[in-house]
Formats: C-alpha cells, sequence, structure tokens
C-alpha cells in the first residue's frame, strides 16, 4: 500500500473529500496479556505507511533504547504510550488509534490483556464494531481468552477475529492453528456472533497482516487488514422505534425552549407524534434543530434540539419516544453486572444507577449466579468481585423507562457508581424488566400516619445508634426507652441480637450476611415507624453504605444516626460478652474492629463519647433531637 502524497492544497483537499465519504469501522484487540495485540497494531500501521517519519525516527530510536526485541523495532511501542506500561512490556491503559486505507476509516481499541484490567478492556469494547482475539499459537485459548470472548458476545459485537499470532513460534504448523480454532469455535457455541474468522499470524514479522505470507500456503482467507477493509458494518436502523434521551433543557430565551440530546434509535421529523416517558404526555414535534438551522430528518446518533407544539414537563432524564411505540417502564431489572471495583458488591448494598441522561438510587436485590468464564457454568455467588461477570437483579427507587441491551445500547447499558467515593463499580446490560413490579402496588389504608400520631399523641421516628461492640448502644437504648416510656412515648428497641435470635437468625457475620441484616432490620423500622413508634436500633452497622441505604429508606420517618465513639481500646476493656477475646483468639472471625472494618460515620446526626459521657448525659443529649 502506497503513502498517501499531499503537497498542494487541492490535494488535500481532494484527500479529505475522499476520505469523508469513507465509512467507519471501530474495532478492538484483546486477548491474554503478551499476546501481541499491541505488536499487531504498531506493525499494521508500519506497514501501511500510516506512520509519520517523526514518529519512525522516535519508534527506532525507542526500541533501540527499550531493547525488547534485540536489535529490531519493537511495534508495540507505536501503540503503548505508557510509562507504566513499557517498563512492565504490558498494557494497561486503553490507547485508541484512528487511521485510514483507501477503502475504510478505522478506530482501533487496543485493550489491555490482564485480568486485573478487565474493566478496561469493557470501555474499549463498547461501541466496537468487531473484536480482535489474539491467541498465542504456542499457549492455545486461555482463560483471558474466555473471558473476553465471553464480554464481547455480553456486548454485542457482532463479529470476532480469531488472530492466532505468533504462528513463527510453532514453526506455522496448520496442525496447530487447526487445533486452536477448533478448540475456540467449540467454546464459542453458546456465544451470539454474527462471524467468526481465524487468521495465521505473526504480528512480530508481519506474517498475513498487510501482505499474504509465503509461509502459510495451506491458509486461502483474507489477510487481518483485508479482512477489516471489507466485513460488513451493521448501519443504525432510522425505520427502529424513535428513542432521545433528554440531556438538557435549552432555554437561550424567553420565546425558544427545545430538548436537546442525541439520537439513541429510530428517526423524528417535524409533525412526529411522540410521547415523554416517564409520564406518558404526549405532543407532536414542532421542529429538529442543529444548531442554527431546521432540519427535516434527525437519524440514528445525530446531536438535535426539539421543539414541541405544546408545553410539557420535560427534564433532563426523561426520554422522548414514538408516541406509537413507547419504551417499557420498570423498577425492577434482570442484568448482567461487569464487576470493576475492588471492594466486592453484596445483595442489598445500594449505589448510583446511571442510564442514559438518569441518574437513580438503585439496590442489589438478587445475585443470581455468577459466570465460569472458561466453562460458561452458571455458579452461586453471594458477592460481586473484581472481575466477576454475574446475572444480577436490580431494584430502583422508581420506575425508569429502558429498553433491552440487545434492541438499543444507549438505553440498554448503565453504570454503578458508590455513593461516598462516587468510583464506578460496575457496568451492566439490562436483559429485561420485572414485570411483577409492575403488579404491585403500595396499598393505602383508611388509617393513616396522622391519625395514629394523634391518636398516640406523637410521631413515628427511627433512633439509629451506631458504634463497635461495647460502645453502650444496648446500655443507653435502654436507658432512652425508659425515659419515653416514662413520658407516655411509645417506643421499641430493635437490639441487634433479639433481631439475630429471629428475623436474621439465618445469617452469619459475612460483609454479605451484615449487609442483609442492615437491610432486613431497615424494612421492619420503616414499618414499626409508620406505626407510629419511637424505634431506637440498637446495631453496630459498621458501613457507611448500609447505613446510607438505611437513612433514605427511612427519610420520611424522621431518622436520625447516632454515633457511640469510643476507642477500640475502651471498647475492648469493657467486653462484657467476652467477645473481643474469642475474636483475639481466633474464635470469632469477621468480628467488628478486630478483622472485619467498622467505618464511622462522616455525619452522625449526633456523637456521643460513651467513655467521657454518663448514661443520662447521653440520654439528655438524645433527647433533645426528639
Amino acid at each position: 500500500m502506497e503513502a498517501v502524497d499531499v503537497n498542494t492544497s487541492e490535494e488535500v483537499n481532494a484527500y479529505l473529500h475522499q476520505q469523508n465519504k469513507l465509512d467507519l469501522l471501530r474495532f478492538i484487540t484483546c486477548g491474554s496479556v503478551d499476546d501481541g495485540k499491541s505488536t499487531l497494531i504498531g506493525r499494521m500501521l508500519y506497514e501501511a505507511q500510516l506512520v509519520f517519519e517523526d514518529q519512525v525516527a522516535t519508534l527506532l530510536k525507542d526500541s533501540k533504547k527499550q531493547g525488547t526485541q534485540g536489535g529490531d523495532i519493537d511495534f508495540a511501542l507505536l501503540v503503548d504510550g505508557l510509562a507504566a506500561e513499557r517498563e512492565q512490556g504490558i498494557t494497561i491503559d486503553v490507547a485508541y488509534r484512528f487511521f485510514g486505507t483507501d477503502s475504510r476509516k478505522f478506530i482501533v481499541a487496543d485493550t489491555p490483556g490482564h485480568e486485573q484490567y478487565t474493566r478496561n478492556m469493557v470501555t474499549g469494547a463498547s461501541t466496537a464494531d468487531v473484536a480482535i482475539i489474539l491467541i498465542d499459537a504456542s499457549q492455545g485459548v486461555l482463560t483471558q481468552t474466555r473471558r473476553h470472548s465471553f464480554l464481547t458476545s455480553l456486548l454485542g459485537i457482532p463479529h470476532v477475529v480469531i488472530a492466532i499470532n505468533k504462528m513463527d513460534l510453532v514453526k506455522f504448523d496448520q496442525a496447530t492453528f487447526d487445533d486452536i480454532e477448533a478448540d475456540y469455535l467449540a467454546f464459542a457455541e453458546a456465544l451470539n456472533f454474527k462471524s467468526i474468522t481465524a487468521i495465521p499470524l505473526s504480528a512480530l514479522q508481519g506474517d498475513n497482516v498487510i501482505e499474504r505470507s509465503g509461509r502459510t500456503a495451506w491458509y486461502s482467507g483474507p489477510t487481518l487488514l483485508g479482512y477489516l477493509e471489507t466485513v460488513e458494518i451493521a448501519t443504525a436502523d432510522a425505520s427502529a422505534s424513535f428513542r432521545f434521551p433528554v440531556q438538557w433543557v435549552n432555554r437561550p430565551s424567553a420565546d425558544f425552549r427545545g430538548f436537546t440530546g442525541t439520537v439513541a434509535a429510530g428517526s423524528i421529523s417535524p409533525g412526529d407524534a411522540v410521547q415523554i416517558q416517564p409520564g406518558g404526555q404526549e405532543a407532536l414535534v414542532k421542529e429538529v434543530v442543529l444548531f442554527d438551522k431546521s432540519l427535516p430528518r434527525a437519524l440514528p446518533k445525530q446531536s438535535v434540539t426539539l421543539t414541541l407544539d405544546r408545553e410539557v414537563d420535560v427534564s433532563r432524564g426523561n426520554v422522548i419516544v414514538a408516541a406509537e411505540s413507547p419504551c417499557e417502564v420498570s423498577d425492577q431489572f434482570d442484568t448482567y453486572l461487569v464487576w470493576m471495583d475492588q471492594e466486592a458488591g453484596y445483595a442489598g448494598r445500594g449505589y448510583d444507577l446511571m442510564l442514559g441522561t438518569r441518574k437513580i438510587n438503585c439496590t442489589v436485590t438478587e445475585i443470581k449466579y455468577r459466570v465460569n468464564v472458561n466453562t460458561l457454568e452458571q455458579t452461586s455467588a453471594r458477592e460481586l468481585a473484581l472481575n466477576d461477570i454475574s446475572r444480577v437483579v436490580l431494584s430502583l427507587d422508581e420506575p425508569i423507562p429502558f429498553t433491552a441491551y440487545t434492541d438499543c445500547r444507549d438505553l440498554g447499558s448503565f453504570i454503578l457508581v458508590d455513593r461516598f467515593s462516587k468510583t464506578t463499580v460496575a457496568a451492566g446490560m439490562i436483559n429485561f424488566g420485572l414485570r411483577r413490579a409492575q403488579n404491585i402496588h403500595p396499598r393505602s389504608t383508611t388509617i393513616d400516619v396522622k391519625a395514629r400520631s394523634q391518636l398516640l399523641g406523637h410521631e413515628g421516628r427511627v433512633i439509629w445508634l451506631t458504634g463497635l461492640s461495647g460502645a453502650g448502644k444496648s446500655t443507653v437504648a435502654d436507658a432512652l426507652e425508659r425515659r419515653l416510656f416514662d413520658r407516655g412515648v411509645l417506643s421499641y428497641i430493635l437490639d441487634g441480637d433479639n433481631m439475630r435470635s429471629g428475623l436474621n437468625r439465618d445469617l452469619g457475620f459475612t460483609e454479605a450476611d451484615r449487609v442483609e441484616n442492615i437491610r432486613r432490620t431497615a424494612e421492619v423500622t420503616k414499618l414499626m415507624a409508620d406505626a407510629g413508634l419511637v424505634v431506637i436500633v440498637a446495631l453496630i452497622s459498621p458501613f457507611r453504605s448500609e447505613r446510607s441505604m438505611a437513612r433514605s429508606m427511612l427519610v420520611n420517618q424522621g431518622f436520625v444516626e447516632v454515633f457511640l465513639d469510643v476507642s477500640l481500646d475502651v471498647a475492648e476493656s469493657r467486653d462484657p460478652k467476652g467477645l473481643y477475646k474469642k475474636a483475639r483468639r481466633g474464635d470469632l472471625p469477621h468480628f467488628t474492629g478486630i478483622d472485619s472494618p467498622y467505618e464511622a460515620p462522616e455525619s452522625a446526626d449526633l456523637r456521643l463519647d460513651t467513655s467521657e459521657l454518663s448514661v443520662e448525659q447521653c440520654v439528655d443529649r438524645l433527647l433533645k433531637l426528639l
């Protein structure tokens, strides 16, 4: 392939005009660590003469400096830009490169091979049309090969190239190639790919990358670049049902109110009937605006502003859809989750879910199973660990419009964000909404909260006491209840030991069980507070996320978080039940403060240091909050 020589402005303009007419293919490279992904991309760019002279000079200099290929060029250095990557010889970040040939434009994402960077691979694959999965011919199909293949299938990438690389290490043996291809195809039978193409390669030596290799005379398929230039690219279906997540309300003046976003699916024209979800208000599209121009039609992936023929309530996070075919709406979903956080996730733990332009509170309500990436078996799981791929049920605080991921990526994909650290903990794909959620409606009774309060002479409240074992939670709770009883206030203590003797007796003290313990207790607390009681909860409740969940569940019940703050030394010196001694001996695993953490509140409503304050002083301060 010849380099493009553009010496005049006319030639430049002609070349740019030609490039603008070419379609764009997005592809990723993935596989196990050190399979040669970066080398392959570097070789492709170099041999296609798509590297500038100064880049070539730098490449030669860096190759000599690094010495990874002896005196030869290390093509991976064209892609591995991070210093840490060059030092380790592996790809850590997702490296994006843009290039073009006379046939097509390309964006390639070189994704990490190491298991700990699986989350980066998901990021790189999210918009790809083709996945190039490299397999070391001397190693065969490995666990990470299967992991990336399963993720590729989940993410809906239709075309896969099995790039069986390093064929030079096996002397370009056809039998080795055939065995690896057969092994992979057997594994991939359960995956959802439109096509799988196997190509024998040596990225280091250039065999079958750009030009056909004379050392694989037994192979009659395409070269890698030849395949990329001709593979079918799926185009967005403009005839699909219209979907338009609203990014922001555009109101530059009093006489203009438009709704800006990107068309996720379908198309839209002036006069089309639309519906606002959730809510169901309907209107007609008055105008489709792009910058200062009116368009006759907006197509998928176009960013436009819509105006409507009447005033309707629309805000960021709403979805404008075709009136004749609205989205489904639900507050519970069956999903696949790819866990991306070092800290494990558990059923009962809450997160912020971000889907399209919508942000909403959600809870992991069930972990159905974890997928074994080697066998695709479904195994039981009580936690979501780093790089796990799991089938999970999520419950949201309110219904939202959605589509299955397979129907529309933009409204079927989401991320989960930790409410405290603000880090992304998982990427998810919606399989379907759980319709049973739409058939469940909380029942109102003739006797409401106000009536119960009038009868009792006080409102229901929640006093949530948290702190280490030995901090004084049960003692303070008992004294507070006695004081309230003497005042004629109906109250009740939900003590941790009492809860675990009955409702929660099936739970242990693992992190997963502690999360579920808090969730169940909060649900019971809500019912009792609605009945008009002042509920005093005395639980260690060691994790901020679960206390935050309890607060969000009980915010309408007058939730008050009280931190009984004592040092571990003080708590251990009290040790009324001898628990710390047992924990120190190893007889009580997962004991808070010893081998399980306690996350102190950062902004409790009241802090009580029981090493300095008497029980009566603590109660006096509590009563001031009521």
